[in-house]
C-alpha cells in the first residue's frame, strides 16, 4: 500500500490508513464519510473554484457624502421629484452551488491493496473563510446576505472558522486514492445592486456574484 501526501511544511493534516480488515467486495460507486460535520458526497474530481477574475474578499463600502439638495422647499430637485435620502439596493437573481475553500493543504491517500481500506484524515489548521464578491455592491455585507437568506431560506454567515481537530474516516476502494481537504463550504449568489437617489434617480445597476459561507465541513473526492 502506498501513501501519498501534499501540502507545506508546518501545515498539514495527518492522516491513517487501515487496511485489509474488510471481506466486502470491491466497488466503483462513491464511497460513504463519517464526520462530525455533515458530510458532502465523495466525489470523482476536486471541488470547483470560482471563475470570477475580479473577486475579491469582501468590505462594506465606503459612506458617501451627504448629498447636497438645491435651495427651494424640501424635495425641490431638477425633475420635481423626492425619494428621500440615497437607498442602496441589492436584489439576488440566482442561487448557484456550493463552491469548497480549504484551509490548510490537500492530501491523499493510495490504496494500492486489492480489498477496500479505511482512510482517517485529522485537521490540524484553524484558519477563517468570508464572504468574497466582485466589484460594485452598494449595500452592507450583511444587508446582502439578509436578502439572499430571505429569498432562498438559507442560512449563511459573515465568517465562519473551520478548527484543528476535525476528523473523518472514509472507506477508499482497490487501486483508488482518497484526496480529503478541510475548509468552508460558501453558497455562489448572482443579483444586481444599485443606488436610488434623492431625485428618483438610479445609478447603473451591476452584476454582483457572491460567495458567502455556508457550513464548514470536508471536499473528498477519489481519482
Amino acid at each position: 500500500m502506498s501513501i501519498i501526501k501534499r501540502g507545506s511544511v508546518g501545515s498539514v493534516i495527518a492522516f491513517a490508513l487501515l487496511a485489509g480488515i474488510s471481506t466486502a467486495p470491491a466497488y466503483a460507486q462513491p464511497a460513504s464519510a463519517v464526520s462530525a460535520d455533515d458530510p458532502e458526497p465523495v466525489g470523482t474530481a476536486p471541488p470547483m473554484e470560482p471563475e470570477e477574475s475580479d473577486l475579491v474578499d469582501a468590505t462594506d463600502p465606503e459612506p458617501e457624502p451627504e448629498e447636497t439638495i438645491p435651495p427651494g422647499k424640501p424635495g425641490d430637485t431638477t425633475n420635481g421629484e423626492y425619494c428621500g435620502p440615497t437607498q442602496a439596493v441589492y436584489i439576488p437573481k440566482t442561487k448557484g452551488t456550493k463552491y469548497h475553500k480549504g484551509v490548510g493543504p490537500t492530501n491523499a491517500n493510495y490504496n494500492g491493496t486489492s480489498r477496500t481500506a479505511r482512510s482517517t484524515f485529522t485537521s490540524e489548521v484553524t484558519g477563517e473563510v468570508g464572504v468574497s464578491v466582485t466589484a460594485g455592491l452598494t449595500t452592507s455585507i450583511d444587508a446582502m446576505i439578509a436578502k439572499i437568506e430571505a429569498k432562498y431560506e438559507v442560512a449563511l454567515s459573515v465568517k465562519l472558522t473551520a478548527k484543528m481537530g476535525n476528523q473523518i474516516s472514509v472507506d477508499t476502494p482497490p487501486k483508488t486514492t482518497t484526496n480529503a481537504r478541510y475548509g468552508i463550504y460558501r453558497l455562489k449568489n448572482t443579483g444586481t445592486s444599485y443606488k436610488i437617489y434623492s431625485n428618483c434617480k438610479t445609478s447603473a445597476a451591476k452584476t454582483i456574484t457572491s460567495y458567502t459561507p455556508m457550513k464548514v465541513g470536508w471536499a473528498l473526492w477519489e481519482g
